[in-house]
């Protein structure tokens, strides 16, 4: 009986009618296994996942298989972003048999889950094989298989331990993370690396700030340039907005089409802090747009933003999205539609498969003629048009609490951003207006989303669908995002219900999270006991637990003055140095949030009648160093610790600056702000 069509997960609902067996993870289908004497089958995945998709199609929806399967084991469906902690423990174990992991993940385990055989993807003839060895192992060789379990353990709960050295995270330390990353720096395609290639997202947030602090222009220019190739690239949706999770190649032309909230929150990042710094036109449409994507495309209405969209569109990566030159003139006509490919570079030879194209932005259009820009916005407006008329890819629509506070948190700033830039005269200041509008709303619907349907009892839960949240803990990364959300919501509004919310999720993930020397588990003291309890304290393709976590400290200490949460997230940070140095691909986010304290972070407080539009907060927003902190207000405004005792001056609106504690005298002027800021 396949028990998964009361799922809350899209994923493990495409597998409800499969012929096979499947269980949801529960303490249920391990005593079935220990009853039945049987091994047990972890596969694990996620409904964005094409070769998920794959592998399900080949074996999962096959009669004989799932007998097979049925047979000798009993089979459990894993949605990886719905349990992170699974997956985390399970992927280590791959690691550790196979020197590699990715998903699908395929695992074989004792009926107490300790893990036995590990793979990835499996084509049907390999996986029929490999169903018929492992049975006949468990039955024939069973110490044998015990005995590597035993090892396996082991080898991960070394993997995932926690204790190891610390160090303080100093300039120097990340003066030469910085160089390390621009020794890796593909000068010619930008990123770092080759095939297949991520956005950097973390990286280049760190290198922003590490240029803001240090003045070194490599920085910058590492970042400018990766940002531009990425958005005039395959990767970047040139119609809709939206980046997809990455690229098969090394220059960013065909992406793998999957689009998720994660990558998308952390890059708008990117983008507007890129364009607060230079005034970059590029940088600032990406943002705009980015997040109107966010907005139009992800978000639930009344809930938060959903996880991803599928990169299949029924059954075939790029259906939704790839062209070809005839297509082009039959949705613009014979002119548009040969300066539609020469602009987005589609060829008779394409790009793609089969002939097709993904579109790139072969010019710089942002600096064009205004005529020329007028075309651009015309035709991307019809093709678009056209492109609705196709089969769309599937959206995951579950929401997840961390990845909603990166969102969150990314929109605020854009928000902030946006504030201080967009002018009436501006030739795209309706859109940009319309964008904030549609964006501010689903910030604040997700945000209320969070903290009255995932607080649950004073404890965050991971996931949500269709209102309704599932039963899943949140993690550490669940409470770090959603407190560093809730911190960016209290500076953008003024509210102080955001900032009780963030100090109550803190206060939880350091009673219940903590490890020993400064560090953190990835799972509560009263979660579900794992064959390991994980605790990486690396970045991957989101901000790890301790960073997100230290990055949510970092901002409610200097928000509130309460020393002990920057002093528990200098503690954590330590245990995260040693890596930074050797790796600091894989530390950016603790990197970024390091520059911030290394800054101070500054506390910039403006006590004002006029939050929207005196020009000592925008000045503030303009010019706030890396990682500072600024609320706008009345004085002693309630809720907001950094405006109590701070009158006007001479009844003037006056900005409070302070760093590490320490605060100079206020001053009244737009240049004196500036040169103490400076």
């Amino acid at each position: 009986m396949n028990r998964l069509a009361d799922a809350t997960s899209p994923y493990l609902l495409q597998h409800a009618d499969n012929p096979v067996d499947w269980w949801p993870w529960s303490d249920e289908a391990f005593a079935e296994a220990k009853r039945r004497d049987v091994p047990v089958l972890i596969s694990v995945g996620y409904a964005a996942c094409h070769w998920c998709h794959v592998m399900a199609h080949e074996s999962f929806e096959n009669e004989q298989v799932g007998a097979l399967m049925n047979d000798n084991f009993v089979s459990i469906k894993v949605d990886r972003e719905e349990r992170p902690d699974v997956d985390a423990v399970y992927m280590t174990a791959t690691q550790a048999m196979t020197g590699q992991g990715g998903w699908p993940m395929t695992v074989f385990a004792t009926p107490d889950g300790t893990p036995f055989f590990c793979g990835t993807y499996f084509p049907r003839p390999n996986f029929v094989q490999l169903l018929q060895s492992v049975a006949t192992a468990w039955r024939e060789q069973r110490e044998a298989v015990l005995g590597q379990g035993a090892a396996v353990v082991e080898a991960i709960g070394g993997a995932q331990a926690v204790g190891g050295p610390t160090a303080p995270l100093d300039a120097p330390l990340l003066d030469a993370a910085a160089a390390k990353l621009a020794s890796e720096y593909d000068a010619t395609n930008g990123g770092f690396g080759g095939a297949p290639k991520f956005p950097p997202h973390m990286n280049l947030l760190f290198l922003l700030r590490h240029h803001q602090r240090t003045g070194e222009p490599g920085s910058l220019e590492i970042t400018r340039h990766t940002a531009e190739a990425m958005a005039r690239g395959g990767i970047y949706d040139q119609l809709a907005g939206g980046f997809a999770r990455y690229s098969v190649d090394a220059h960013w032309t065909v992406p793998h089409f999957e689009k998720m909230l994660y990558d998308n929150a952390l890059l708008l990042r990117v983008y507007t802090q890129l364009w607060r710094l230079t005034g970059d036109p590029l940088a600032r449409r990406v943002a705009r747009d980015t997040a109107r994507f966010l907005a139009d495309e992800l978000h639930r209405p009344g809930q938060g933003f959903a996880s991803a969209l599928d990169a299949d569109t029924e059954g075939v990566e790029g259906l939704t999205y790839a062209w070809t030159p005839a297509q082009l003139v039959e949705a613009l006509g014979e002119e548009d539609g040969r300066f539609a490919a020469d602009l987005f570079t589609v060829t008779d030879d394409g790009t793609f498969e089969h002939g097709m194209s993904v579109l790139k932005l072969a010019r710089d259009v942002d600096d064009a003629a205004p005529e020329v820009r007028a075309r651009w916005q015309q035709v991307v407006g019809r093709l678009l048009a056209a492109r609705d008329t196709r089969p769309q890819p599937a959206l995951d629509d579950k929401v997840v609490a961390a990845w909603n506070g990166l969102a969150i948190t990314a929109i605020a700033e854009f928000q902030q951003v946006a504030a201080v830039y967009v002018s009436p005269q501006d030739e795209d200041a309706n859109l940009m207006d319309g964008v904030t509008i549609v964006a501010d709303g689903a910030m604040h619907q997700a945000a209320e989303h969070l903290a009255t349907v995932h607080l649950v009892d004073g404890r965050l839960r991971r996931v949500s669908r269709d209102g309704k949240v599932g039963e899943p803990a949140g993690v550490l990364e669940d409470y770090g995002c959603v407190a560093e959300a809730f911190c960016a919501l209290h500076q953008l509004t003024g509210e102080g219900r955001w900032l009780t919310l963030a100090g109550e999720l803190l206060d939880t993930a350091l009673a219940h999270f903590a490890a020993p020397g400064g560090a953190f588990y990835d799972t509560a003291d009263d979660a579900e006991r794992l064959v390991a309890r994980p605790a990486d304290p690396t970045d991957n393709a989101t901000p790890s637990g301790r960073s997100a976590l230290i990055a949510g400290l970092v901002a409610y200490s200097a928000l509130t003055g309460e020393t002990r949460y920057r002093e528990a997230a200098e503690a954590a940070l330590g245990t995260v140095a040693p890596i930074v140095g050797k790796h600091p691909r894989f530390t950016g986010y603790a990197a970024a949030v390091g520059e911030a304290l290394l800054s101070g972070p500054y506390e910039i407080a403006v006590v004002t009648d006029n939050p929207a539009g005196d020009p000592l907060v925008a000045a503030a927003r303009r010019h706030a160093p890396p990682g500072a902190v600024v609320v706008a207000g009345r004085p002693d405004q309630p809720g907001v610790p950094l405006l109590a005792d701070r009158p006007l001056v001479e009844g003037q609106s006056a900005a409070y600056v302070c760093r590490g504690f320490v605060c100079q005298r206020p001053v009244t002027s737009v240049e004196e702000l500036v040169a103490e800021l400076g």
